[in-house]
């Protein structure tokens, strides 16, 4: 099993290419199923999670090449990926593909929008909350689908003419279940208004994307979503968003290190609350042509305190990357996480590393110490996995992450960037 070794100590300077969100891409993955012509996606990340959502729309009978590659100084950090869902073989997504990875419940929206009917396991995904489908299912029966659940399995069938529109008010914001609605609705009779909707900027790439396809969608990045039914969706070409919570982590990383970073291929306007809170911790941030500029020199980690919030608020895969940075702040800091009540793992661990964190609650309080300690750590999910390699660069010796296999789920050649940068980051195969 591959580890993450790191020596701290050094700073940041140099470019680091920022990749297409993998937030954005699986939902977009999703939505070829909707159409019988072929969806073109560029920018997708070469991630754990995509290539298994690519297994799980193969079982369904999705035809998915590659190509187009972008070579960046001899590596490709993007692929162009072409999916077409011409005949539905399958609408039964199975336990052992859908325990893997929660977003693949998310294929009940387009299943059940076109072929009448899905059979679809209960999601499994990061041990970081419950995390229930009742939103999902709720949503979906506003549209009159008639939906049971047995033997673990959700089975879902519309009406004999389709899905019709509804009016459903999200009890509170969920940008899954928004996504999976937003998609079951372009195919539905009708008009489907969705209230207290996810904001998130992957919402609206989605948006975007299905409206290129025929869509009649309105008021995608505000909490008020309209879509107006259609008979069928085309195929179209997209390019998937840059990756803001890949932005925010590597942001973080050099204004824990210090340095001088580029940011290359992103927008400052995907991730504003959080930029300004690494700001308020002493980080210079500016746009250039190419991408955001982080710099650190000389002066100290200044304490924050945030609270997660859906978005425009601080996002919460975020929030560990945060905590690693306010371990080495000059006062005491405070975070509170209001989206998720189990994504507090990684504190344990950041405390192997010298930090002094206590918790209360859903708030963690972080004493800034000024020295850390490289440290045998383990990953416990994805975003708390980054945090640790956040800590591990500013720590002193040798600090080596396990259960990598977290980090492959979310962040593309996140060793290879950090190392072009002057991070003393390798992978180590047992």
């Amino acid at each position: 099993m591959d580890r993450i070794r790191i020596v701290g100590g050094n700073e940041l300077h140099g470019v680091i290419p920022i990749s297409g969100a993998k937030n954005a891409a699986l939902p977009l993955m999703i939505a070829s199923l909707l159409t019988d012509d072929t969806l073109t996606l560029e920018n997708v990340p070469h991630l754990a999670d995509v290539e298994q959502l690519i297994r799980i729309l193969g079982n369904h009978g999705a035809d998915i090449s590659v190509n187009g590659r972008r070579e960046r100084q001899g590596e490709s950090y993007a692929r162009t990926i072409h999916f077409t869902s011409r005949n539905i073989v399958d609408t039964t997504a199975p336990y052992e593909l859908v325990s893997k990875m929660r977003a693949s419940f998310w294929v009940i929206g387009p299943l059940l929008a076109r072929e009448g009917k899905a059979r679809v396991s209960l999601p499994g995904g990061c041990a970081i909350g419950t995390r229930p489908v009742d939103l999902f299912i709720e949503g979906l029966t506003a549209l009159g689908a008639n939906i049971e659940i047995d033997g673990g399995y959700v089975n879902a069938t519309a009406p004999a003419g389709g899905l019709i529109g509804g009016r459903y008010v999200f009890p509170k914001v969920s940008v899954g279940a928004t996504h999976v609605l937003m998609m079951a609705a372009t195919l539905a009779n009708g008009t489907t208004v969705l209230g207290n909707a996810a904001r998130e900027p992957e919402v609206v790439d989605l948006a975007k994307c299905l409206n290129a396809m025929g869509a009649k969608i309105a008021g995608q990045g505000t909490s008020t979503i309209t879509i107006e039914g259609v008979r069928s969706l085309s195929g179209a070409r997209h390019r998937v968003l840059p990756d803001r919570i890949e932005t925010g982590t590597y942001a973080m990383a050099v204004a824990m290190t210090g340095g001088d970073v580029i940011l290359e291929d992103t927008d400052a306007a995907l991730l504003d609350t959080a930029l300004e809170a690494i700001r308020r911790a002493g980080a210079e941030i500016s746009q250039t042509n190419s991408g955001i500029r982080i710099v650190r020199n000389g002066a100290g980690i200044k304490p924050v305190d945030i609270v997660t919030d859906p978005f425009p608020g601080f996002p919460t895969d975020l929030q560990a990357q945060f905590m690693g940075l306010m371990t080495k702040s000059s006062g005491v800091s405070h975070i509170t996480e209001t989206i998720f009540e189990n994504r507090f793992m990684h504190v344990q661990e950041l405390a192997r590393l010298g930090a002094k964190i206590s918790l209360s609650g859903q708030t963690a309080k972080i004493e800034g110490v000024s020295r850390l300690k490289g440290a045998p750590v383990m990953a416990t999910d994805l975003r708390a996995s980054v945090s640790l390699v956040i800590a591990g660069l500013a720590a002193e010796g040798e600090t080596m992450v396990s259960r990598v296999y977290h980090l492959d789920r979310g962040f593309e050649r996140l060793e290879e960037k950090l190392t072009r940068c002057g991070a003393h980051v390798e992978r180590v195969s047992d």
